[in-house]
């Protein structure tokens, strides 16, 4: 069974990044996977945001799994409805998805309105929680339903970062594994 290289894990973090103790930052670190850098980590454009994932899916050497977490599960839809490259995406783990339709956040995130809602053309999963801050538990669900995807609710887990106590979030790592199987 042909598994995807490790350097060929995108790590799509959400608005302002990432920081040390988020679960993205200690799997890029531990296990090789490759963070998506972003112009603009602070005052993210979709358009910047959309360009800067096709020319990193581009330059991947073989298949890519996207793990996306926030404004990144955002970007996944939003590139997904527009590039024609979808097909070297193996699979994406979508988590604790940010509703940049919310009115505070879409003054703060203008680009980021409309949410693309069609179904995405490769494997997902979403993982929500109950108490998520910036998306309310039915939004992230209905997120799922819109994009074909897989869901897992997380219970009282905040915003799943760092803030949540995962640590390495083995359980976040057992989900990627299913989706970086090749299922052919």
């Amino acid at each position: 069974m042909f598994h995807v290289k490790p350097q060929n894990v995108l790590i799509l973090p959400g608005w302002q990044s990432s920081g040390p103790e988020h679960w993205q930052s200690r799997w890029e670190a531990r296990f090789g996977y490759r963070r998506v850098e972003q112009h603009d980590w602070m005052h993210p454009q979709r358009g910047d945001w959309m360009a800067r994932l096709q020319d990193v899916v581009l330059g991947a050497d073989g298949p890519v799994v996207l793990v996306a977490h926030s404004l990144g599960c955002i970007l996944t839809a939003a590139w997904a409805s527009h590039s024609k490259n979808t097909a070297r995406v193996r699979g994406a783990l979508l988590v604790a998805p940010g509703d940049s339709e919310r009115e505070d956040l879409r003054e703060l995130l203008p680009s980021w309105s409309p949410i693309a809602r069609q179904r995405l053309p490769f494997p997902a999963h979403l993982i929500g929680s109950r108490d998520d801050p910036y998306c309310r538990f039915e939004r992230a669900r209905s997120f799922a339903d819109d994009w074909g995807a897989a869901f897992t609710d997380l219970g009282q887990a905040g915003h799943i970062n760092a803030d949540s106590g995962l640590g390495d979030w083995p359980q976040g790592q057992v989900w990627l594994d299913e989706l970086k199987k090749d299922k052919h």
